[in-house]
């Protein structure tokens, strides 16, 4: 049985699906990589997204490597196209987005990031996701370990279901 997509959640509908592909990496305290990736949005009825996402390295011979990040959150479409996402990590941090919908296209600014005592030093975040013809592009800059906000992560991902 297919679940009716709340009416909240129209601006946010070009997300829904299961998506796959590859981005590169980089920040001044790590060497760049190319990773692979796969970025999950599903509903269950309700007013919000279900978010899931998986990355693992590729090596230089192209061949997949060793599991990378995982997160996993949720997106609340608000009035007037605006939007609250959670994402929770495993490695202890927690981060709370606010942003806005237009045109296929979603901007979103950290409002809040917490860590556990062990977790890596990450003071805020900037997120931008959008279709590019028909695949999911995103980019990600972070502010961590003493480096200002800056580029992090890049993808291009094509839907897969």
């Amino acid at each position: 049985m297919e679940l009716e997509l709340h009416p909240d959640l129209e601006p946010l509908r070009f997300l829904l699906g299961t998506w796959e592909g590859a981005g590169v990496g980089g920040y001044p305290t790590i060497e760049g990589f190319h990773f692979g990736q796969e970025i999950s949005f599903t509903h269950i009825g309700k007013p919000f997204l279900v978010y899931a996402s998986r990355t693992w390295l590729i090596e230089e011979d192209g061949s997949l490597g060793r599991p990378l990040a995982t997160e996993t959150g949720y997106w609340r479409p608000r009035p007037d196209h605006q939007v609250e996402v959670t994402l929770a990590h495993p490695t202890g941090i927690v981060e709370i987005y606010l942003g806005n919908v237009a045109f296929n296209r979603v901007e979103l600014v950290t409002d809040v990031v917490a860590r556990t005592e062990s977790a890596k030093e990450v003071t805020g975040g900037k997120r931008l996701y959008g279709l590019i013809g028909e695949d999911l592009g995103w980019a990600y800059d972070m502010a961590a370990v003493g480096q200002q906000l800056q580029s992090h992560l890049s993808a291009q991902l094509k839907r897969v279901s």
